[in-house]
């Protein structure tokens, strides 16, 4: 069980926290800086090591106007056996006028009868920004045999509200894995992969033109992509991206390589480089 919450402001050109406060067996490390745009990094660990069946983890995320944070986790999530009752986590995410929020956390891994939950609400201007990354792949056993999860159910929602009227649904991202009780990898099931990454951007600046930008470049990676446009609410607008490989590293780069194209196009940033202590 953890609670985690964090508030991010913008001081003297610099983004701080504002807010801090965890519970259980979730916090944050140190905050540093990675360049000199004054964005914040921190870093989210489990103490515990890794989601146990019925276990419930609450993240709150708060990046006051112009503020800018950078969100990762130390290591991967790993969720073991979930006998009883699944293990779930519930995030909830703020951005303030010309906020802006970099989610990307190590993957996910669920292990041998495993099942697992998580919901991200997101609730923004539309002047803010949003990039979230999620990497799932599969546990393993010593022999090399895949482990069966038995589910992994991820929700994504993002609101946008303009401060005058009720928040209007921009996206709604649906991802069930179920795999089969047979190969885990067969066809007809994530096209024969068993890994899968997803990519949600959320900025006025995305268009059709950007989503064909992006798809283009997943073609140099071992990975099958598709990406999907949102519609637009209150001049802002979304992408989803979706790919499968079977290989973590690989989704991971993919990913990486499209959130380093909005870093420098759009803030003038240089590539992600995660350094982790």
């Amino acid at each position: 069980m953890g609670r985690l919450e964090l508030g991010v402001s913008s001081r003297g050109g610099r983004s701080v926290a504002s807010h801090q406060f965890h519970e259980g067996a979730l916090r944050v490390l140190r905050p540093h800086y990675l360049d000199d745009s004054g964005q914040v990094c921190y870093v989210v660990v489990n103490p515990g090591g890794a989601y146990l069946g019925a276990d419930l983890f609450l993240i709150d995320v708060e990046v006051g106007d112009s503020a800018s944070l950078l969100l990762t986790t130390q290591s991967a999530t790993k969720v073991y056996r979930t006998p009883g009752s699944f293990a779930e986590q519930r995030m909830a995410v703020r951005l303030g006028e010309g906020a802006r929020l970099e989610l990307m956390p190590d993957q996910l891994i669920a292990y041998r009868e495993a099942s697992y939950r998580q919901r991200t609400r997101v609730t923004l201007r539309p002047t803010s920004t949003l990039v979230m990354a999620e990497v799932v792949t599969p546990g393993w056993s010593p022999d090399g045999a895949a482990f069966r999860y038995e589910e992994v159910r991820l929700r994504n929602e993002v609101w946008v509200e303009d401060g005058e009227s009720a928040a209007q649904l921009l996206a709604l991202d649906n991802l069930l894995i179920r795999p089969p009780l047979g190969d885990v990898t067969g066809l007809g099931f994530m096209e024969g992969c068993s890994h899968v990454g997803s990519l949600m951007v959320v900025d006025a600046r995305v268009d059709q033109a950007l989503a064909d930008e992006l798809h283009h470049l997943t073609s140099g990676f071992d990975a099958l992509a598709g990406i999907s446009l949102t519609r637009n609410v209150r001049g802002t607008g979304g992408l989803v991206l979706r790919a499968l490989s079977n290989n973590t590293g690989e989704l991971n780069r993919l990913l990486t390589a499209c959130a380093n194209v909005l870093r420098d196009r759009w803030f003038g940033q240089g590539p992600l480089n995660l350094r982790k202590h």
